[in-house]
C-alpha cells in the first residue's frame, strides 16, 4: 500500500482528535472577557497556510517518486494537528478553517488534483459533500456531526448562542409536536434549495443552520410565500426592505422569489445588523421580525440586555416574542437533530437540468413524473421552487431548459418525453371549465327564496358587486332586508 494511503486513517484519526479540541474546550484568552486575540488567531492561520502547503509540496514529490516526502507529510500533519489544538483555546479562532483544510488534504491524499486548488477552503457546499468518486467524504464518515458542531457565527459556535431557556424550549416542543410535519417539508423543500441559498451563506460567514432556522420559520421553503403583510420569497421580504438590498423586479419577476438572491440579500441584512446589535443573535432575529429601527432603540436604550430581558422581551410584540425562539429551536434541530429522537429524511438534493422534448409545463411535468424517486407527494413544489420565473401553468416550448433535482433527468426521458403518462398529462392540463353564458343569455331577475341573502344570491350567480344589486332593488344596508318571492333586477354586473 502506498504511503498516502497509510496516512489516510491516521489523519481521519487526528482529525477527530484536532476538531474534539476546538469544538469542544472553552476559549481561554488572556484579555477582557469576549476579547478576540487577533494577533494569536492570525498566528495560527499562517501555521495552517504554512502547513496545508507543506503537506501539498511533499505530496507532489512523493507522487513524483522521492522517497523522503514521506517524513515531511508527517513533519506537516503534526504542525497541523498542534495548531489546531490551540485554535480550540483561542478565543476568535474559526475551527471550520481547519475543518475545511483538513477535508481537503484527505481528499488529496485520496488521490484527488493538486493543481489549481486554492489553499484555504470553508466549509463544502452540497456537491463537496461527495468525493468524486461519489463516496461520503473521509472526514464526514469519521466525524458524522462535525459539520454541524463546528458551525460558527462571529467566531462563536452557534450552539453556545442558543440560550436553552423556557421559551426555546417551548418552540423545540412545537417543532417536534403540532409543527413536526412543516419541519420535515422545510428540511426537504430545502435540500433542494440548498445549492442555491447555502452559498450565499457561506460567503457571508454564516452558519448553515440559522438559514435554516429562518426557512423553517418564514416560509417551511416554499418560494412563492406571500403574507397578508405583503412579505415575500422564501424568506420573507418586504418589498421596500428587498431593495435595500438588490432584490428588485426584473422583466416581471420579482427577485424576492429567486432563492439564491434572496439568501445573499438575507445574509447582508443580517451582517449590517450584526454590526449593529453588538453581534446580538437573538436582537437581529427580532429585528428581521419586527424591525430594525425599533431594535436599534431598544438595544440603544438597553446596552447590557439581552433579548430575554423584560425590559425588551415584553415590549416586543407577541408574535417576535414568538418568532425569535422558533427560528433558534429550528437551528438548534438542525444541528442536534440526534438528541431529540428526530431523524431528518434522507434526500438527494444534486442539482440537475432537463430540456424539454415537447412543450410542457411544469403542472403537466408534476403529473407525468408521478412519484418518481420516491417523492410521496409529487414534484409539484419542488419544480416551482427550482424555476421560480415560470407560471407553473403555463406551458414552455420544447427546448426550454429547466432546474431540476438531478434525480429527475432520467425519469423526465422515461416518462415525459413522450408516451401514456406524458399523453395523460396533455389532456388533463388541456381540459377547459365551461365558459360563462353570453351577457344577453344571463339571467335579467331572480326570485327570493327562503333562506337567502343578498350576499349569497351575488355569490350564486356570479355578481361581485353587492351594492349595484342593493341599489337597483332600493335595499337599505346594512340589513338588506329581502322575501320569499321577491323578484330581484340584476345589473350587468351579474357576471363581473
Amino acid at each position: 500500500m502506498p504511503a498516502s494511503r497509510r496516512l489516510l486513517p491516521a489523519l481521519a484519526v487526528a482529525l477527530v482528535t484536532a476538531l474534539a479540541g476546538c469544538t469542544a474546550a472553552p476559549a481561554r484568552h488572556d484579555g477582557a472577557p469576549g476579547k478576540v486575540d487577533d494577533k494569536a488567531v492570525d498566528a495560527l492561520y499562517a501555521k495552517l497556510d504554512e502547513g496545508s502547503r507543506t503537506y501539498e509540496d511533499a505530496l507532489r514529490l512523493q507522487r513524483g517518486g522521492n522517497a523522503g516526502a514521506d517524513a515531511t507529510m508527517h513533519k506537516a500533519l503534526d504542525e497541523l494537528l498542534r495548531a489546531a489544538a490551540q485554535c480550540g483555546t483561542t478565543a476568535g479562532c474559526d475551527a471550520q478553517r481547519f475543518f475545511s483544510t483538513f477535508d481537503r488534504l484527505l481528499r488529496l491524499q485520496d488521490g484527488g488534483e493538486l493543481a489549481g486548488e486554492p489553499v484555504e477552503q470553508t466549509l463544502p457546499d452540497a456537491q463537496a459533500d461527495e468525493s468524486t468518486s461519489g463516496e461520503q467524504s473521509p472526514v464526514l464518515q469519521a466525524v458524522p456531526q462535525a459539520q454541524r458542531t463546528v458551525t460558527l457565527l462571529r467566531g462563536h459556535k452557534l450552539s453556545d448562542l442558543i440560550a436553552m431557556n423556557g421559551p426555546v424550549k417551548a418552540a423545540l416542543e412545537e417543532w417536534l409536536t403540532q409543527m413536526r410535519p412543516n419541519l420535515m417539508d422545510a428540511w426537504v423543500n430545502y435540500q433542494y434549495l440548498r445549492y442555491r441559498m447555502w452559498p450565499e451563506y457561506r460567503q457571508a460567514d454564516l452558519p448553515e443552520a440559522l438559514l435554516f432556522g429562518i426557512l423553517a420559520k418564514e416560509s417551511g421553503g416554499k418560494v412563492h410565500a406571500m403574507s397578508r403583510s405583503g412579505a415575500a420569497g422564501p424568506l420573507q421580504f418586504m418589498y421596500t426592505t428587498g431593495l435595500r438590498f438588490g432584490l428588485s423586479t426584473v422583466d416581471g419577476f420579482d427577485q424576492r422569489f429567486d432563492p439564491a438572491k434572496a439568501a445573499r440579500a438575507n445574509a447582508a441584512y443580517l451582517d449590517e445588523q450584526l454590526k449593529a446589535l453588538n453581534d446580538n443573535l437573538e436582537l437581529v432575529l427580532a429585528a428581521y421580525n419586527g424591525g430594525e429601527g425599533r431594535m436599534r432603540r431598544l438595544a440603544a436604550a438597553n446596552p447590557d440586555a439581552s433579548f430575554w430581558d423584560p425590559k425588551i422581551y415584553f415590549t416586543l410584540s407577541p408574535e417576535t416574542r414568538e418568532y425569535v425562539p422558533m427560528v433558534l429551536a429550528a437551528a438548534w434541530l438542525f444541528l442536534h437533530p440526534e438528541r431529540y429522537n428526530l431523524e431528518f429524511p434522507q434526500v438527494d438534493g444534486a442539482p440537475g437540468q432537463i430540456e424539454l422534448a415537447q412543450p410542457a409545463s411544469l403542472a403537466e411535468l408534476t403529473v407525468c413524473l408521478g412519484q418518481a424517486g420516491g417523492m410521496r407527494d409529487g414534484w409539484f413544489r419542488t419544480l416551482r421552487n427550482l424555476n421560480p420565473q415560470l407560471n407553473p401553468q403555463a406551458q414552455q416550448p420544447a427546448g426550454t431548459r429547466l432546474q431540476v433535482p438531478k434525480v429527475l433527468e432520467a425519469a423526465y426521458r422515461q416518462s415525459c418525453g413522450a408516451g401514456p403518462w406524458q399523453t395523460l398529462a396533455a389532456d388533463l392540463h388541456n381540459a377547459v371549465a365551461p365558459a360563462p353564458p353570453p351577457e344577453a343569455e344571463r339571467p335579467r331577475t331572480y326570485v327570493v327564496r327562503r333562506g337567502d341573502t343578498l350576499s349569497s344570491i351575488v355569490r350564486k350567480l356570479g355578481c361581485s358587486n353587492l351594492h349595484a344589486v342593493a341599489e337597483l332593488n332600493r335595499l337599505r344596508a346594512p340589513l338588506y332586508s329581502l322575501r320569499p318571492g321577491q323578484s330581484l333586477r340584476l345589473p350587468s354586473c351579474a357576471r363581473d
